[in-house]
């Protein structure tokens, strides 16, 4: 039990905040035509790349593709509806009932807890795709349904399972995080990041676009957005067009995306661009999560230094604090203005930083983990790869401050030591597989 009370701390946002206008949304409709064009061009070329190629291309990314989904086999029924409903009940005065999908992710489990205790009604979708130990997912599935939390077993891409929610449940907010994440990933299987990052984006607006009344959808972008931008701190308003990763660039598609769902259809749309998230139950394929497995076991870490021996940063994001953002975006949603697939006036549209605003060099994480490890890391000094991977990342969040009253305040010291309290609670000083 000791590994699962860190989720019982997570503060929640409480009370609403007043809704001011950004200059942001105005420079995006300006500039909306150009932008529309482009990244439609993008998508035509993503999917002629990654699906048309050839015989053998198709055939390897199908078969990767329903291996890595857990495919919806049945629901339904009047025991799976009483499931849903009981989990989808609002406690609470003012509550909303809200969709989250990638429920039993890292940043999905710690929302959907934090709304849970707050009263709100909940419901996971989740597809337990094997991208990192699934094992790891059901344990924090587990943990979800002990606060009363029920997980739906499925895909963001079965519309049908999307329908038949929304016939059950009148969700009044869609917390969308389920997607395939990771930047280096994308140069083993690129065709997972068009699956589920487009085309699962996709479905989720299609169905949501059509329901009456129409949900309130956050979403997850994410800070790879920037790309090759080299002014800093990254603010919403610099460019965004050119992702340096098949995974950013997937990401900057779906903020277009959103952007013309929300001028056709009127669907009250904000995206949150996170900055590296990391705290207890998080993701293996993180820096932070695997040097700390391999520290234990004596292993060698790679330590990336960009040219001329340059530091790699990261703004590390405690994931208390962004689910602070992550519910103070649903507070402040707006309600969608579409009916049954028409607009029927202007819809609301952001995007925020959600970032801790102190960027630290890798090499100090390694140290502060040496610290509370008390076993020395084996560094190994490398050239950061041309595969995906940012120099550094520096979030500007006055938006999501004036906007959302965020606010980080878990330094990385305070952080790691949460995490690593947890792991060594998890897997037992590293005896314990940590894939």
């Amino acid at each position: 039990m000791s590994q699962m009370k860190h989720i019982d701390n997570i503060p929640s946002t409480p009370g609403k905040y007043k809704i001011e206008k950004s200059p942001y949304n105005r420079l995006r409709l300006q500039f909306s035509l150009t932008k529309i064009i482009f990244w439609s061009l993008v998508f035509v070329g993503l999917i002629f790349v990654f699906f048309y190629r050839s015989p053998n291309s198709v055939s390897n990314v199908s078969s990767d593709l329903s291996r890595r989904s857990l495919r919806t086999s049945s629901y339904g029924g009047p025991v799976w509806e009483k499931k849903i409903k009981s989990s989808a009940k609002i406690r609470s005065k003012n509550g909303i009932c809200v969709l989250v999908t990638g429920a039993a992710g890292f940043v999905g489990t710690h929302v959907s807890a934090a709304l849970k205790r707050r009263g709100d009604g909940v419901v996971g979708l989740d597809n337990f795709n094997d991208y990192y130990d699934p094992s790891l997912k059901r344990a924090r599935q587990e943990l979800l349904e002990r606060s009363g939390v029920y997980i739906v077993e499925g895909d963001i891409n079965d519309v049908a399972l999307l329908k038949k929610l929304f016939e059950v449940v009148a969700f009044t907010h869609v917390m969308h995080l389920a997607a395939q994440a990771g930047v280096r990933y994308a140069m083993e299987n690129p065709g997972s990041y068009v699956h589920s990052n487009i085309a699962g984006l996709v479905n989720v607006l299609e169905v949501c676009k059509s329901v009456n009344p129409q949900p309130a959808i956050v979403w997850a972008s994410s800070s790879s957005v920037y790309g090759l931008n080299t002014k800093v701190p990254f603010s919403e308003r610099d460019r965004t067009d050119q992702p340096a990763s098949l995974y950013a660039a997937t990401k900057k598609a779906g903020e277009e995306i959103a952007h013309t769902y929300n001028h056709i259809y009127g669907l009250s749309i904000t995206g949150l661009r996170f900055f590296t998230v990391y705290g207890p139950w998080g993701r293996p394929d993180m820096a932070y999560f695997f040097f700390t497995r391999d520290i234990l076991k004596g292993k060698s870490i790679p330590i990336f230094e960009a040219a001329n021996h340059g530091t790699v940063a990261r703004d590390f994001t405690y994931i208390d604090d962004i689910v602070k953002g992550c519910v103070g975006a649903l507070d402040t949603a707006k309600k969608s203005t579409g009916s049954g697939g028409k607009k029927k006036g202007p819809a609301q549209l952001r995007v925020f930083n959600l970032g801790n605003t102190s960027p630290v060099p890798v090499s100090d994480l390694v140290s502060i983990l040496e610290k509370l490890l008390k076993v020395k890391a084996k560094r190994l000094v490398m050239k950061l790869p041309r595969n995906g991977d940012v120099q550094f990342t520096h979030a500007n969040i006055s938006s999501a401050h004036k906007e959302l009253g965020y606010k980080p305040t878990t330094d990385l010291q305070t952080g790691l030591k949460k995490f690593v309290r947890w792991y060594l609670s998890y897997y037992g000083n590293g005896k314990k597989s940590a894939q």
